[in-house]
């Protein structure tokens, strides 16, 4: 498929700068076979059924923007995956003034030296000294907002929690899992209430997740690589919930990839630990997953790619189109969907 067949049209005004407040009082979007239809995210209970459970990433973002200078040249760094105790794969701003070897000084006191570089154009960025890496990095970094914000404002201390989901507890994040941005301790209580589940997994989300498409076709386009964990004992609960028919549903792309890499050809979920790059396309066959749980994604992106490959291109061009003309708030701090494909 050629990737220009994944545009649609969005006017700049429907990118959200801040997130909803209170977070669930967002807008969510159902879409659930054909049917597309105007709901809050304080609706999801009546939305899922008894026995039903919400998959949740448990990654917490860490403060990985960096600024620094190399003599009198400027650098932006980007971490986005951590290799190793100091080295951190790091996407860099003015690349073309930075050699393996050369040293860089960040902001507080934290210097890095660049030991490698990647045949994507990443640096491998090793950290001085003994103190740990990331209390480095938390005194040198800001909230790498996605770009398309950070275009538009700089970070500032709000988005140190606007930019946490409440679930944050495994460090090594550089972008949010969004869809649960939007989940407040009174939206878990009322899915308590309905019997709906809820499990955990830990997928790193890189930079990468920001990166464009730059290929004519998708088959061209290469995926970064995350480390994921499921433990065993998450995927015998989430193996038994579908064996007694609840569905599993996704909150996030992130969760969602994590889930299809773990799970085997006969449909069971299997423990997990290491790097994925699955890149899910329309034509994939979904093995672990029933519906997802997500915000609004950009036009040619792999996460566009993703859940048309989910409900269907035309059908998602659709529902874009709908939450365009009705006023639906875009990307990590915007509005939610809820896709429900049509088994069978």
């Amino acid at each position: 498929m050629r990737v220009d067949q994944f545009d649609f049209e969005l006017p700049p005004d429907r990118i959200a700068l801040r997130p909803a407040r209170p977070r669930d009082s967002a807008r969510l979007l159902r879409v659930e076979g054909a049917t597309i239809c105007d709901h809050h995210v304080l609706d999801l209970p009546s939305l899922l059924r008894p026995g039903d459970v919400l998959v949740f990433n448990d990654t917490k973002v860490i403060p990985a923007q960096l600024e620094g200078r190399r003599g009198a040249a400027r650098i932006g760094a980007t971490l986005h995956k951590r290799e190793g105790a100091r080295s951190w794969w790091s996407f860099v701003r003015n690349a073309r003034r930075l050699q393996v070897g050369d040293r860089v000084e960040f902001e507080g006191g934290v210097a890095a030296s660049a030991v490698e570089r990647g045949t994507d154009g990443a640096f491998l960025l090793q950290f001085h000294g003994d103190e740990p890496v990331e209390q480095l990095i938390e005194r040198a970094g800001t909230m790498p907002l996605p770009p398309y914000i950070a275009s538009r404002r700089a970070p500032d201390e709000a988005d140190r929690e606007d930019y946490q989901t409440l679930f944050a507890r495994e460090e090594g994040a550089v972008a949010a899992p969004t869809a649960a941005l939007h989940f407040t301790a009174r939206l878990l209580s009322a899915l308590d209430e309905r019997g709906i589940g809820r499990e955990t997994l830990t997928l790193h989300v890189g930079a990468g997740t920001f990166l464009p498409v730059k290929a004519d076709t998708v088959a061209e386009h290469r995926m970064h690589s995350e480390w994921g964990r499921i433990d065993a004992g998450t995927a015998d609960r989430l193996n038994r919930a579908k064996a007694a028919g609840g569905r599993l549903i996704a909150v996030g792309t992130t969760s969602l990839r994590l889930l299809e890499s773990a799970v085997g050809e006969d449909g069971e979920i299997r423990a997990f630990e290491g790097d994925t790059a699955i890149f899910i396309t329309p034509g994939y066959r979904f093995k672990a997953v029933d519906g997802l749980v997500t915000n609004f994604h950009l036009p040619r992106s792999t996460l566009f790619m993703l859940v048309s490959a989910l409900m269907g291109l035309e059908l998602m061009k659709t529902a874009y189109g709908h939450a365009v003309g009705r006023g639906y708030r875009f990307y990590s701090y915007g509005d939610a969907s809820l896709l429900l494909p049509r088994r069978g």
